[in-house]
């Protein structure tokens, strides 16, 4: 097992209702890495984390009335999670190999006015994912103007 202590960043956690299943469908579908998993005296998972790039992804039973997936909770998210892919990635592949793994493909992939190539994905118990590469660099002046909106540091 690698280094389990991380460096300042941010991870994101996810609950299932079927943590190990989730675990091995996110390897199978979106190519995370696994780093270690964490189990009870019955086998049950605990706690386990999976890498993609530098960034950690810890899966999760659901543990409180606040910590559910949405499968439990009517299919509703609170958040998503964003996944960048390298530049030069087959982001179109990516989409492929998920939907295959039983993803529900809610966004084909379509380049962003940005110059990334996104899509955007339900897993099996409901979690809504974005996967993207750069295929374009462009500067805030550019997409702006692309765009119509305007790009600031901060609000004033």
């Amino acid at each position: 097992m690698s280094d389990p202590y991380r460096l300042k960043g941010l991870s994101s956690a996810v609950c299932y209702q079927d943590a190990k299943g989730a675990f091995r469908w996110l390897e199978a579908a979106f190519g995370f890495e696994p780093l270690f998993v964490i189990l009870d005296a019955d086998g049950n998972l605990a706690h386990s984390e999976m890498s993609f790039g530098h960034s950690v992804l810890m899966v999760g039973n659901e543990w409180s009335a606040a910590h559910k997936s949405p499968k439990s909770i009517g299919g509703n998210n609170t958040q998503t999670v964003h996944v960048q892919l390298a530049e030069g990635e087959d982001v179109d592949a990516h989409c492929e190999r998920a939907r295959q793994a039983g993803a529900e493909i809610l966004q084909e992939p379509d380049t962003q006015f940005y110059g990334d190539r996104t899509y955007r994905a339900r897993d099996p118990e409901g979690h809504i994912w974005t996967f993207g590469v750069t295929k374009t660099k462009m500067t805030p002046d550019e997409w702006d103007r692309a765009s119509g909106l305007i790009t600031k540091k901060r609000l004033d």
